[in-house]
Parts: structure tokens; sequence; C-alpha cells
């Protein structure tokens, strides 16, 4: 995944979110790119590119311990 690809993606979510301090980082190698929101990484988005498609995937863990945090 590419600088723009990255940047458009971000867009996107900040957009569909409202949330302004959401960061998507493209990583250096690969079809990836880690999403942010402030410091704390929440997820990784994947290029898929299948059948001539072109589509991502985001895929955030979300933690037992993080649930109880908000408890």
């Amino acid at each position: 995944m590419n600088k723009t690809e990255a940047a458009t993606l971000q867009g996107y979510l900040r957009r569909k979110f409202a949330n302004a301090s959401i960061k998507v980082v493209a990583m250096k190698t690969g079809d990836t790119a880690e999403v942010f929101i402030g410091e704390e990484s929440i997820g990784v988005i994947a290029d898929d590119k299948e059948d001539g498609d072109d589509s991502y995937t985001f895929r955030m863990a979300i933690l037992d311990i993080d649930l109880e945090e908000d408890a």
C-alpha cells in the first residue's frame, strides 16, 4: 500500500467515524497499513486485489482486558 492509498483511506475513516484523530500509516513493505486513534494502534487495513476488484479489509482485535477497562 502506498502513501496515497493510506491518505485516501484515512480521509474515508475520518469522515465515516467523525473522528479527525484517526491516522492511517502505510507499512514499508506489503499491502497493509496500520490504523491509529491518537497514539493507540487499533487495527490493520489490508489491500485485497482479487478477481480484478480492489477492496480493503479492516481488522481490529478487541481483547477481553480492553473491555474490562471500559466497565
